[in-house]
């Protein structure tokens, strides 16, 4: 089934599910900067961060301006999946705010916004403050960066008047990871560690990031090893190369941009005496579309990319058991 059938059918079935839930007006939402009241169903949205925009579309609108996405976007910063979902619903495309990464307040302004979602994003009290100011705005719950997906997902529906629908779609999404994951019965409590390469060193995230944490989430089990390197980090924490036998796993799972880039992280020699790497249990994540579709995934970009990225999993886990 195309990526468009999904999609639609998606749309369908949770428009009915809703039909008789109509969510009523204000509604207040509790975030990190205290509480944003919305008087009324929003008609024009603008989205900041990452994944509240896919969250908006998939529940059946599309909002007036969302972030330029550099990493996994094209040319013009728009997303495989949401320029696909916009077209399902038969929909002009939103305009694409500037490039960065600070809020843009003024290009935000000119579109005139009634509502500003930015549930999973680095908003500063400050850009709080002044896109307040334009219309309100619901910022994430807790931490910059760290919005669970699900809630993501929640969290917008709600400001939208669609909680149902979004609890909806929640609940089909997880249903669609809990599929995928079965088809793949050697992954589950399979223990693994995520790494890539920063500032010529290994990069290895740690509990808190979102990877771990979706992973977790799926079934499988984040390496003991990794607590023990983080020494307190929670989101990211540095290896040196001589220092990656450490990390050991069932299977490690790295991200890089391109190929080449994999080829010569693969190819240093400390990195290739690595046991997992000498069996094969590494599962090669490649491509920023790719890995801007699982860290962490969206309303949309997770049943684009979740098939293929715990296929790769599988494949490692099993290479690591035949040896």
């Amino acid at each position: 089934m195309s990526f468009r059938s999904l999609f639609l059918s998606l749309a369908i079935a949770l428009g009915l599910a809703a039909a008789a839930d109509a969510q009523a007006f204000p509604v207040t939402i509790s975030h990190a900067y205290g509480e944003t009241t919305i008087p009324a169903k929003p008609q024009r949205i603008v989205t900041w961060g990452w994944a509240a925009q896919d969250a908006v579309i998939a529940l059946g609108e599309v909002p007036v301006g969302i972030p330029y996405f550099s990493y996994g976007g094209d040319e013009d910063g728009a997303l495989t999946w949401t320029k696909d979902a916009v077209d399902a619903l038969g929909a002009d495309f939103p305009t694409i705010l500037p490039d960065g990464f600070d809020a843009p307040i003024e290009a935000i302004a000119a579109l005139q916004p009634d509502l500003i979602v930015a549930v999973y994003s680095g908003l500063t009290a400050e850009e709080y403050q002044m896109l307040s100011g334009i219309a309100p705005v619901v910022a994430f719950p807790e931490t910059a960066w760290s919005t669970p997906w699900q809630q993501t997902i929640t969290i917008t529906g709600e400001a939208m008047g669609k909680k149902t629908e979004a609890e909806a779609l929640v609940d089909e999404l997880e249903q669609f990871i809990i599929d995928e994951t079965a088809k793949y019965p050697e992954v589950e409590g399979a223990s693994f560690a995520t790494v890539a390469e920063y500032n010529g060193e290994v990069a290895v995230y740690a509990n808190l990031d979102s990877r771990v944490k979706f992973l977790v989430d799926a079934g499988l089990i984040s390496a003991p090893s990794v607590t023990e390197l983080a020494q307190g980090e929670n989101f990211f924490f540095s290896l040196s190369f001589e220092s990656f036998e450490q990390l050991t796993a069932d299977a490690l799972i790295s991200y890089f941009e391109t190929p080449e880039d994999d080829a010569a992280f693969f190819g240093n020699p400390v990195i290739a005496l690595h046991p997992q790497v000498q069996e094969g249990a590494v599962a090669h994540v490649i491509g920023a579309e790719l890995i801007n579709a699982i860290s962490p995934p969206s309303a949309l970009s997770l049943k684009w990319g979740y098939p293929q990225y715990i296929g790769l999993i599988a494949d490692a886990v099993k290479a690591g058991e035949t040896e």
